[in-house]
């Protein structure tokens, strides 16, 4: 199992930005790889909710199961992706005082297996680096964004 994490400054209060990322609707604009992300239950935030995840990976555009593992108000959200691609990517929140917040991104997944998935462990690991660290400066640019909008108000 292949873990890696990342922790950044955010500008804005931890309700802010978890209220952001609690809302499945902006999912595509923040996670790297993501197309849609639409709810597939009765459930469309929360622990428990399921969502059909499309990914855009070159010219494969798999859906892919995904399941909110982890879930805390103002505290923490887990994403889990079941099926070939499998994961988790789970949104740590803290506060860091003065309207600003600390974002901590870590991100789990199957190492490959058999003798190829060996040979390209090191490929895969860096391509879930970077896809973590787009996903973390993206999340943090579009919650800082939003912060700055009047719809905080509207949405949470």
């Amino acid at each position: 199992m292949g873990h890696i994490k990342y922790a950044s400054d955010v500008g804005a209060p931890v309700e802010v930005a978890f209220t952001y990322t609690d809302n499945h609707l902006f999912v595509p604009d923040w996670m790297f790889g993501v197309a849609s992300f639409e709810p597939t239950g009765d459930l469309d935030q929360g622990l428990g909710a399921h969502f059909a995840t499309t990914a855009r990976l070159g010219l494969w555009h798999p859906t892919i199961p995904c399941e909110i593992t982890q879930y805390r108000r103002n505290v923490v959200i887990g994403y889990t992706l079941r099926g070939r691609l499998s994961g988790t990517l789970t949104l740590r929140f803290d506060p860091l005082g003065y309207g600003r917040s600390v974002l901590t991104s870590e991100a789990e997944y199957a190492a490959p297996r058999g003798v190829l998935g060996r040979m390209c462990a090191r490929l895969v690991d860096s391509a879930v680096r970077s896809a973590l660290r787009r996903t973390e400066s993206q999340l943090r640019r579009e919650i800082e964004e939003f912060h700055g909008t009047d719809l905080v108000g509207r949405i949470a």
